[in-house]
């Protein structure tokens, strides 16, 4: 199994980045997905979540309204675009997969074991 997230990069505060997870060997409509991430010299830290079928989704406060996860089951892949970025949403973006029958809600994932973890991607967003 493999997750691969990118898209990471620097912008400006207020502007927006699109990431990207590519899963391979497995079926992602198994799973229950996850964005996290890690800031330097802080715990890693849960995002968003959203269901096998992309029906419900589930973030944190300090990124509803700015945030959205997405999915797409035929392509593998699953998505955070983030937009109105602030210089505190600077962290390694780490996707996560999770069996879906381990999850009760979306909102559930959020204090869950995750199965398998993708590389990360640096997003920088400067001031």
């Amino acid at each position: 199994v493999q997750l691969q997230a990118s898209g990471g990069g620097l912008v400006q505060a207020g502007g927006s980045l699109r990431l990207s997870c590519a899963a391979s060997r497995l079926t992602l409509s198994d799973y229950v997905m996850g964005w996290f991430r890690q800031a330097p010299g802080k715990n890693r830290e849960f995002v968003a979540a959203i269901s096998w079928n992309g029906a419900s989704t589930y973030s944190i406060d300090s990124v509803k309204g700015r945030f959205t996860i997405s999915r797409d089951n035929a392509k593998n892949t699953v998505y955070l675009q983030m937009n109105s970025l602030k210089p505190k949403d600077t962290a390694v973006y780490y996707c996560a997969a999770v069996e879906r029958e381990r999850i009760i809600t979306v909102r559930a994932a959020a204090s869950s074991e995750f199965d398998y973890w993708g590389q990360g991607t640096q997003v920088t967003v400067s001031s």
